[in-house]
């Protein structure tokens, strides 16, 4: 937990030099905190209600006078308008530009004074926004993040001078073999489908955007109906409700946002290949998941630690690297989103060594299908994912991002108190039963950065 214990040390440091408000006994306090405190254990959980009918989960946590608020907005790159693509990724680098009477400048030199921290994020589903503060400047705090959401000016300087920065990483993405390789596959697996979309757009897209586009977007996304809220911190819920009121208060109730089609699975074989001059070769391989709801979702979970999200542990770590030394890097990974779900991969390695580094993923992918894991790799994953599980909930900040997800995914309010026990549950014909059912190495779509040697097409 060392690394983990510095991260926090590091915000309380840099809130006492903004305000000179903690001191050693605040720190040391937290970080005891920290290293003795199984949270999901002793964690209570409050839905809170505000007077204008706004709700949240509210943890009290007052070790610490800090509050961390996470809020997110159904919304995401699935709504940007077409040629617009980059759209909400581009508001969440303008929330903190300027809002109500306030420019740029004025609005960042009132965040430092206050010591609030602000960012906003774009998925493809969900537009995120992180907010913390400290507790004794709640009010204010809360003020200027109800700006950022209802009064933001997108004044046409700040507009330009964001566009450029975006522009610039879209440039350097150009020549990057894993990001180019990433949004082909999704372009691939989910053609016709906003999910086919880059979610930071592209250079003619975003270069397009204007300060009305980002006006437009804020008043379909930004809206209560839409809002999910995840509090933890030095606060109260009598005291947090008037707060999500000031905050949230203002937006519009509802949006008239159109609904967005399920995507069709992503189905392969498809194999292309991308000439980039580098020496080494990035693969993306992938096909369809399961939704976080589906009812054998926990068991792929374990599944998917055992064969490639487990790093050192995993089955691919020690087949392509620890035995062949083919690559460095080589993990899997479930992305369940709104509309689809899928299995990925991605592993990196000499242009000469593309080829078999695919033969052994496919190969370990098709012996786990049918013959599943054995009984020890069962029983180390369900130690790592149960054991490591408190390590999601060590800052405020974590909690408060785990509670948002919860309630996003719909999990239920018990589901930290029933998250271990569900992993315990799974038996070793689970795992089998659904290795069989979510990997196929045959349907894989595959797509190549580099000048990998031999690798042929598949369609």
């Amino acid at each position: 937990m060392t690394e983990l214990t510095q991260r926090d040390t590091t915000v309380i440091s840099a809130l006492r030099g903004r305000v000179g408000f903690f001191t050693g006994l605040f720190a040391a306090v937290w970080l005891t905190v920290l290293l003795t405190l199984p949270a999901e254990a002793k964690m209570r959980i409050q839905e809170v209600t505000s007077p204008g009918g706004i709700k949240a989960w509210l943890v009290e946590s007052r070790q610490v006078p800090l509050i961390a608020m996470r809020f997110g907005f159904v919304g995401g790159a699935v709504y940007d308008p077409d040629g617009k693509e980059g759209l909400s990724n581009f508001i969440a680098g303008m929330l903190d530009e300027g809002a109500g009477d306030m420019k740029s400048v004025a609005f960042q030199e009132r965040a430092e004074e206050l010591a609030v921290r602000m960012s906003f994020n774009a998925g493809r589903d969900m537009f995120i926004g992180s907010f913390q503060t400290l507790a004794e400047n709640k009010d204010e705090a809360a003020k200027l993040l109800r700006l950022a959401l209802t009064k933001p000016r997108f004044d046409a300087d700040a507009v330009d001078r964001i566009k450029k920065q975006i522009i610039t990483g879209l440039k350097f993405e150009q020549n990057d073999p894993r990001q180019v390789a990433s949004k082909e596959w999704f372009r691939i697996a989910f053609d016709g489908h906003p999910y086919s979309r880059p979610v930071k757009g592209t250079i003619d897209t975003v270069g397009a955007i204007s300060g009305e586009d980002l006006r437009d977007y804020a008043k379909r996304v930004f809206v209560r109906d839409n809002l999910t809220v995840a509090v933890v911190g030095d606060i109260d819920a009598k005291t947090l409700g008037p707060m999500l009121d000031k905050i949230f208060g203002d937006l519009p109730k509802s949006s008239d946002l159109k609904p967005i089609a399920e995507a069709k699975p992503p189905a392969g074989p498809q194999r292309k290949v991308i000439e980039m001059n580098v020496p080494q070769s990035v693969a993306v391989f992938g096909h369809s998941g399961l939704k976080r709801k589906d009812k054998d979702f926990i068991a792929s979970y374990v599944l998917n630690y055992i064969l490639g999200g487990g790093g050192f542990n995993s089955r691919l770590t020690e087949e392509v690297r620890e035995k062949r030394g083919l690559a460095y890097s080589v993990y899997s990974y479930l992305s369940p989103y709104r509309r689809a779900a899928i299995y990925m991969g991605n592993v990196a390695t000499e242009n000469k060594s593309m080829v078999r580094s695919l033969e052994v993923i496919e190969t370990e992918l098709r012996r786990m299908a049918e013959k599943g894991p054995t009984a020890e790799e069962l029983k180390n994953a369900k130690q790592y994912l149960t054991g490591s599980y408190p390590l999601r909930f060590d800052t405020s900040s974590k909690i408060a991002s785990q509670l948002l997800w919860i309630q996003i995914e719909d999990l239920g309010l018990d589901y930290i108190d029933t998250r271990n026990s569900k992993i315990e549950a799974i038996t070793l014909d689970d795992v089998r039963r659904v290795a069989k059912r979510l990997l196929n190495a045959d349907g894989l779509i595959v797509t190549i950065v580099g000048k990998p040697e031999g690798v042929e097409k598949k369609s």
